[in-house]
């Protein structure tokens, strides 16, 4: 029996998964190796060969290095062999204590061992079972929270033609659930079925759109044998994805969307190389006009907008790890470091925009810190980091997310804008 499984715990990068079915694709509009309608091998070898590449990113992290940290040290975690910490059992997130005036506003939303887990100034509390839910983020009112399922199953599926076989898959599904656990509802299954069988798609890091009509996504679906995992939407309404259509270094496709606070347009990273190193870039997607605009050069992932949409937090990599940096919305300037550790990544927004929170490693277990923002915005001072969690083990690849009541925010200057204009619009 073949297997269609994919690794836990992997970077923000394509999953593995069993050999693609189907052979040759049409030609794509950019496509660097002048693939055309082929009657060759060329396209599934190509294929296999990126995801050789996301498997080793994927065991990097694993192994305690962080994504796209590569050529780096072997050792990103900073622990001489040995001295790996033991995280807390998987039921238990340790919240350390703070001063009054350091305690948390709002909830955060995080995964560990497969299951989500909400925290706010009364303490940590699991709110999922499962052992298989990852990619949380919260809908705009709060009451949400969209994530990934993975499921089992076995089918037939017959590859290229040939007879077809038996296969295990682990296909993802879609979700949401209240912050209680309450009310779980599936959005979208990733089974695909056709006259060959059935198989799976990818459905990854669900963002909704604050008119909450729009799913953004990384997905190869609808038919996940002519497609690689590329930025895609899925309305709420027609209950259909709808791609993107936007450049991709095949087969390493895109990650991480993240819409501005007015809904108008969209960051997502377009995943490349530069011979053996990931090469990560921001882009902005206009979601109306469809216009695209790269945001910075290679070397950046995981974007978010500021609450105000003037500023970006973004990962920075290098070959040392990664770090957490504030970027001018408007070019792409780098403003901010706010963290210098090579070992910080992940990193989301206080909605009230006065603190970040980022996922931190340290001797091969992964926590969440969160540091406060002094001065003005643009010319921050970053405060010293503050634990939100201890020894705690959390999904590095499941970033986290933070939701403030507005009843909770502060008055917003009528001075600011709601997001800013793209470049050139």
């Amino acid at each position: 029996m073949r297997r269609g499984r994919r690794l836990s715990g992997a970077a923000d990068v394509d999953d593995v998964r069993a050999p693609r079915p189907g052979g040759a694709r049409p030609a794509r509009a950019g496509d660097p190796y002048g693939i055309g309608p082929a009657t060759t091998l060329i396209a599934p070898i190509l294929s296999v060969a990126g995801l050789v590449v996301i498997a080793w990113l994927s065991l990097s992290l694993l192994s305690g290095k962080l994504p796209f940290a590569l050529g780096g040290n072997p050792g990103a975690s900073g622990a001489p062999p040995g001295a790996e910490k033991t995280p807390t059992p998987s039921n238990v997130v340790v919240v350390p204590s703070t001063r009054p005036e350091d305690r948390l506003i709002g909830t955060i939303v995080y995964a560990k061992v497969g299951n989500l887990w909400i925290e706010d100034a009364n303490g940590a509390r699991q709110i999922t079972s499962t052992g298989r839910d990852s990619m949380p983020s919260f809908s705009p009112d709060g009451k949400w929270i969209y994530f990934v399922e993975a499921r089992d199953d076995a089918d037939r599926f017959s590859l290229r033609g040939k007879p077809s076989r038996t296969y295990d898959l682990t296909y993802p599904i879609i979700e949401r659930v209240h912050l209680d656990g309450s009310g779980r509802q599936r959005i979208l299954s990733g089974l695909f079925h056709s006259n060959a069988g059935t198989w799976f798609y990818w459905l990854r890091q669900p963002e909704l759109s604050p008119n909450g009509r729009t799913i953004a996504l990384i997905s190869d679906g609808p038919d996940p044998t002519n497609s690689n995992v590329v930025l895609q939407f899925y309305d709420m309404t027609t209950k259909k994805l709808t791609r993107a259509g936007v450049p991709e270094f095949p087969p390493l496709g895109h990650q991480d969307p993240t819409w501005s606070p007015d809904g108008a347009t969209l960051l997502y990273v377009k995943n490349g190389r530069d011979g053996a190193r990931g090469a990560p870039q921001i882009y902005r997607y206009v979601f109306k006009t469809r216009k695209l605009t790269a945001l910075t050069g290679p070397g950046y992932n995981s974007p978010r907008y500021s609450p105000d949409g003037r500023y970006v937090l973004a990962t920075k990599t290098s070959t040392l790890g990664t770090d957490v940096v504030i970027l001018d919305a408007r070019n792409g300037a780098e403003l901010v470091r706010v963290t210098d550790d090579s070992h910080s990544w992940g990193a989301v927004w206080s909605p009230a925009g006065d603190a970040v929170a980022f996922l931190h490693i340290d001797a091969g277990v992964t926590d969440l810190e969160r540091v406060s923002l002094g001065g003005q915005p643009g010319r921050w001072t970053v405060g010293a980091p503050v634990p939100l969690t201890a020894n705690a083990g959390l999904d590095g690849a499941s970033h986290p997310d933070w939701f403030i009541p507005a009843d909770q925010l502060p008055t917003p200057s009528p001075a600011a804008p709601a997001s800013p204009a793209p470049s050139g619009s």
